[in-house]
This record gives structure tokens, C-alpha cells and sequence, in this order.
């Protein structure tokens, strides 16, 4: 003891020593003198990392946070060591190519986030083949001023560089000796930092790093450069697991559903059995917009009519990640959850599904899908096969002129006059059917307003007129989802006039939220009509829209409707917390077909006592909305939410995202007549 205790007060003393040192003989100032370069590479590449967190999560827990500084710090300077190999002269070609390297990372890092919420992934490299045909909405309503500020590093560096050309910086000779041990000692400086950092990690830290799935964590707590070498791990890791996990994932498969889920009945069970489908995709529609008016004209007045004649369930959530509309049609049809790296449709197409269209087809529909876009826009052609559809209707089948296109392709209005012959075409043949109709315009950016016909969003109080949401991205999506709204009106009262709605069952959701800017809700609730402007929070009538507030609104409209519902006892609002992967097992019970690997629940059958999970780990129930990332939550009831449910929650949440991903990954559902626990 005495031993440790001399050797600690040694060492002690050393470092003492040297720290005076480094005082008094100025060190630090003389390192930075003949080490410019490399120090200004560096600080830039640190200060673009701690910009891009500082930019995304606005919580004093990021602003106040000293580890991923040092993360970062430990990449950096190993990556920069190996510079030292070089001679002077050659030194800046080296250090601006990793720095242009970590610049890029931090404005690809910032441009996505501001679209996904989220941090980019490796591997989305896959979906790059389809960002010209959504060109027009990245430039538009993605990239911003702030995500150029990253550029002012290679920028630093350039000049830092000039000044030390004409000092003759470069001219010094270094011998090759000297050039390795300043390599060497600069490794030595890295090693000690990334060891500093990792005596701070905690159990939970290693935890999600690991599972990945919550990157704004990983981020605040590992860095940007971590958390994206991470991730190339992360996204080449399933394709090597599908390979030599297979038995080890099987068995978690088999823990996961060895209790058989009970098969229960409902008031609405079979309600719906044998009767015909139609299947509306509703392109960004959100549930907020439903209850709003301006200048007294409802925004959306037909799904307001839908969901006060039909079964509305206005606590409804989407539940995408990087696949937006692509992960809806996947978790809808399935009950599966969005995969963790990249995307069923575009990464999975060869898997297994169990999906309503092949359980239905075991009752004898025919289903078929349409959708006026490229048929192989998120690799729906070879996907609609997987899930069970006999035919996809895509754009080929459509008259598509520069006319009748709004935004991304064929408008609305057009795409559902055209579906009308197609889908008599198909009563006609089938005695039962399944249809499912996805709409496009109503897709961001939200910007071709002179297209969407005359919705004023506007305020006006006698004959004067204040601007109030006009030139606003919310208020243009506003005008967009109006015209959406009338293109579903009329496509409604057209398949009632061609008798498709007789012993038809209509099914609405929306895909996802519009990724709107929280800065125009605030607009919208807390209008100053006499500056044009928000409402300061110390005014009594300004009404807080925190990030929470921002997260709860996101909801999308879910609708089951049918011509002779209203007035009957299936007229009726459900205000309990559903997602959509509770979707399948909800209409399973209806329609009377049956997955037992669907991930949700019938809606009627477990009520009160839902929880809807999201692909980045936060979830929410009727009493509390959890923010994995912020490790906090807000409760909905006001009253405290325990500890203990806290992480029972949190352990069902990791526990479904984990199982859902390996199904996906390693085909689980596909029958391997070497599994002695096979699927029955």
C-alpha cells in the first residue's frame, strides 16, 4: 500500500513539474509556433463537430458536454499524425484533404438532420440513385446558410497555410528520424486522449453505442467522428451477420414469440370479414391540419367529413425513419418496424414478409396497388412483389403530361380520375379486392402554391388583411394538403358513382408528418397581427410550442370509413395512444386474418394500455411521451411517471426494435427446414 501510495506521489510530482515546465519555458506557445498547421487542422475540424451538435440538439446537457470534444479530439489528431510522415512541404496537401474530409462529413451530417431529425448513415449510400427525382425539394427545403459555416475550416487552413509559405515555413529540412518521432509522439497524444475518454464512459454509454439505433446520443455523448465510423461498422455489419449470425439471431427469434399471443375476440371482431378494400396512402397528411380553419374555410374539409361519419383514431402515429413513406408502407403492411441501417424496401426487397396482402390473398382478394411515380422509387416494383401484390400500377399506366404534374409527378386530382377505370376494371374480374391508391403532391416542399387552386391563409378582420401564414412553408402546406384534401373529396364521390364503395371498406392514414419548421407553429399559435410577427413568450397570450409540443404534433390521420358507417355504432372517435404497426392486427381482427410475428396490437384489444415505439427509441403511451435521446419525458396526464416504468418501457422498446431489425436482416420469417423450431 505504501508502494502505490509513493509511486502515485511520484508520478504526482512529475506531472507538477512538467506543468511548471510547460509555464515557464512557454511550451504550449512554442508546440503551436512549429506546429501551425497541423494545430489549425486541428481546432477546425474540433470546431466544425462542436458547431454541428451545437446546431442540432439544443440541450445545456450537448452545450455543456467535454467528452465528445475529446472524442473528436483523439480522431482528429490520429488521423492527422500520419501527416508527420511527410516532408513540410507536402504536410498541407495532406491535412486539407482530411480536413475537407471531416468538413464534409459535418455539413452532410447537418443538411440531414435538419430533413430526418436524425444523423446520416453509411448506409444510405443506397437511396442516393433516387435524389434527382426529389432534387428540387433537398435544395429547397433542406439545405440552408447555416450548413455552409462548416466550409470556413478548409477556408482557416488555406490561409493559415499562405501566411506560412511566404514565412518560408516549408524550406526546413527534416530528417526522416525526426519526421516518425513526431508521428509517434503525436499517436502517443491521440492514444492518451482516447483513453481519458473512454475512463468516462458509463455501462449505458457502451450500451447504445453499440446498438446505434439512438444516433443523437451516440453524437452527444461519442462525437460525430465517432459515431460515423461507428456506423460504417454498423451498416456493413448486417450483411456479414446474415451471413454467420443466422442460429444465434433464430434463437432470440424463438425466446421472443415462444408464448403464444392469445387470439381474442372483440365487439369488432369480423366486422369487416369478405368485404372489398380500399387502401388510401396520404402523402404527408397530418392530423393537425384536420381541426383548422382560416377566414372560416376549413384546410381540410373533407377528412373532416371522413372522420366524424367513420372510425377516426385521432391519437394516431407514424412511425418512419430514413424511409419516410417507404417505412409506412413496410410497418403498415407488416407490422414490422423500419430496419436500423438503410431500408427494407431498398435493402430487404428479397426477404419474407407476412403481409395483409398475402393474407388476404388466402381468403381469395386479389390486391393490386397504384401509385403514379417511377415503379422503382424506392424499389416499389420489386418490393409490392415481396408483400403479396399481383399487380402494381405505376407510372407507365398513367397519361402523365406537363400539365396535369404537380411537384413530384402526376397531380392528385389526375391520378385518382385515372384510377377509376383501372380499378372498375379489376371489380369486374375479382369478386374480392384489395386496393391500395398512393397520393404525391401533397409532398414537401410544398412550393408550386400557384398549382393548389385559391386557399387564403391569410387573416382577415373587416376590410383589413394581415399576412399572418402567407409565405410561410407551413402556411404553403396548408394550401398544398387543401388541395389534397379535394382531390380525396372527389375521388371519394367518384367511386361512389361507379358503385366501387358498395361492400367496400375504406382505410386513410398519413404516411408521415410534413417535416415542417417548429418557428412556423409558433407563428401559427402566437401571432402578433399588429407587428407581422411571433408573439414574445413574456406576452400572457403567447402559447409555449416547446420540441415536445413539436413531437405530439406529429400525428397522421387514421381512418376506417365506410358509405352507411355514420350514425351506426362504429361512428365514434378512439383517442387511445396507436402507431402503425398496430395497424395490421387492428384490421387483422376485422377482416379475420391473423400474424402472429406483427410486432403491434389489436387497438381493441389491449385499449388503454398501448405504447407506440419509434425507430430512433422514443415512445409514447396515454400518460408520458419518453425522449430516449434527452432521457427525459413529459407526461400527458401530469402526473409522475415512475422510475420503474421508465425502463420497463425502455427494455420493451429496445427488446421490439432489436427483434424487428433481425427478422428483416436474417429473413427469420422464410421456413429453413433446418430449424427444428420452424415457423408454423
Amino acid at each position: 500500500m505504501k508502494k502505490v501510495k509513493s509511486w502515485t506521489l511520484k508520478k504526482f510530482k512529475q506531472i507538477k513539474k512538467f506543468a511548471k515546465r510547460v509555464v515557464k519555458e512557454h511550451l504550449i506557445r512554442e508546440y503551436i509556433k512549429h506546429n501551425a498547421l497541423f494545430c489549425t487542422y486541428v481546432l477546425t475540424c474540433v470546431l466544425n463537430s462542436t458547431i454541428l451538435r451545437f446546431f442540432c440538439m439544443h440541450t445545456l446537457e450537448n452545450y455543456l458536454a467535454i467528452k465528445p470534444i475529446i472524442a473528436d479530439l483523439a480522431v482528429v489528431t490520429l488521423v492527422g499524425a500520419f501527416g508527420y510522415l511527410l516532408k513540410p512541404k507536402n504536410r498541407f496537401t495532406y491535412f486539407l484533404i482530411a480536413n475537407i474530409f471531416f468538413t464534409a462529413l459535418c455539413m452532410i451530417n447537418s443538411i440531414y438532420y435538419t430533413f430526418y431529425t436524425s444523423f446520416a448513415s453509411v448506409s444510405m449510400l443506397s437511396l442516393t440513385q433516387y435524389i434527382g427525382e426529389v432534387g428540387d425539394a433537398v435544395v429547397e427545403n433542406v439545405v440552408q446558410i447555416k450548413d455552409l459555416i462548416y466550409l470556413i475550416g478548409p477556408i482557416i487552413l488555406i490561409i493559415v497555410h499562405i501566411r506560412l509559405r511566404k514565412m518560408n515555413y516549408y524550406k526546413k529540412v527534416e530528417s526522416k528520424t525526426k519526421r516518425k518521432k513526431k508521428m509517434i509522439k503525436t499517436l502517443s497524444g491521440s492514444g492518451v486522449l482516447a483513453l481519458i475518454f473512454i475512463l468516462t464512459l458509463t455501462s449505458l454509454d457502451v450500451t447504445r453505442f453499440i446498438k446505434q439505433w439512438n444516433r443523437e446520443y451516440i453524437v452527444m455523448k461519442f462525437g460525430i467522428y465517432i459515431y460515423q465510423a461507428n456506423d460504417v461498422v454498423s451498416s456493413v455489419q448486417p450483411k456479414i451477420n446474415s451471413l454467420f449470425g443466422y442460429d444465434q439471431a433464430k434463437k432470440k427469434f424463438n425466446d421472443y414469440f415462444k408464448e403464444e399471443k392469445p387470439i381474442n375476440t372483440n365487439e369488432y371482431t369480423n366486422i369487416f370479414e369478405g368485404k372489398n378494400v380500399i387502401v388510401i396512402h396520404g402523402e404527408s397528411m397530418q392530423t393537425n391540419a384536420m381541426g383548422l380553419k382560416f377566414n372560416d374555410k376549413e384546410v381540410t374539409p373533407n377528412l373532416n367529413k371522413l372522420s366524424s361519419e367513420g372510425m377516426y383514431f385521432s391519437n394516431f402515429y407514424s412511425q418512419v425513419s430514413v424511409g419516410t413513406s417507404s417505412d409506412t408502407e413496410l410497418t403498415f403492411t407488416t407490422s414490422l418496424m423500419p430496419t436500423q441501417s438503410g431500408t427494407a424496401f431498398v435493402s430487404y426487397s428479397d426477404r419474407e414478409y407476412i403481409s395483409i396482402p398475402k393474407l388476404l390473398k388466402e381468403k381469395g382478394y386479389y390486391c393490386y396497388s397504384m401509385h403514379a411515380n417511377n415503379a422503382d422509387f424506392w424499389n416499389r416494383r420489386a418490393m409490392h412483389d415481396s408483400l403479396g401484390y399481383n399487380k402494381f400500377y405505376s407510372k407507365l399506366d398513367y397519361n402523365v403530361t406537363k400539365e396535369n404534374t404537380i411537384g413530384l409527378g402526376l397531380s392528385d386530382k389526375e391520378f385518382f380520375k385515372q384510377s377509376i377505370s383501372k380499378m372498375q376494371k379489376e371489380a369486374k374480374k375479382h369478386d374480392k379486392w384489395y386496393s391500395l391508391s398512393i397520393m404525391l403532391t401533397n409532398h414537401t416542399p410544398f412550393s408550386e402554391v400557384e398549382k393548389y387552386g385559391e386557399f387564403d391563409v391569410s387573416l382577415k378582420e373587416g376590410d383589413t388583411t394581415y399576412p399572418y401564414m402567407e409565405g410561410t412553408k407551413l402556411g404553403n402546406y396548408f394550401k398544398s394538403i387543401h388541395y389534397a384534401d379535394e382531390a380525396l373529396g372527389e375521388f371519394i364521390n367518384e367511386l361512389d358513382q361507379a358503385g366501387l364503395l358498395e361492400n367496400t371498406v375504406v382505410v386513410l392514414y398519413g404516411d408521415h408528418d410534413g417535416r415542417l419548421p417548429k418557428k412556423d407553429y409558433n407563428r401559427l399559435y402566437n401571432y402578433d397581427k399588429e407587428n407581422d410577427k411571433t408573439l414574445d413568450k413574456e406576452d400572457p397570450n403567447y402559447k409555449d410550442y416547446d420540441s415536445y409540443q413539436y413531437e405530439l404534433g406529429r400525428k397522421v390521420p387514421f381512418i376506417i370509413w365506410t358509405k352507411d358507417m355514420k350514425g351506426t355504432k362504429l361512428n365514434k372517435e378512439h383517442k387511445n395512444v396507436m402507431g402503425m404497426y398496430d395497424v395490421m392486427p387492428t384490421l387483422g381482427n376485422m377482416f379475420g386474418f391473423y400474424n402472429k410475428y406483427g410486432l403491434g396490437h389489436d387497438i381493441f384489444d389491449i385499449k388503454d394500455n398501448n405504447i407506440v415505439v419509434f425507430p430512433n427509441g422514443n415512445w409514447v403511451t396515454n400518460k408520458v411521451y419518453y425522449n430516449s435521446q434527452k432521457e427525459e419525458y413529459l407526461s400527458l396526464t401530469g402526473e409522475a411517471i415512475s422510475e420503474e416504468e421508465i425502463a420497463k418501457n425502455n427494455e420493451y422498446s429496445s427488446k421490439l426494435l432489436d427483434i424487428s431489425n433481425q427478422i428483416i436482416v436474417f429473413n427469420l420469417l422464410k421456413q429453413n427446414p433446418k430449424d427444428e423450431e420452424g415457423i408454423k
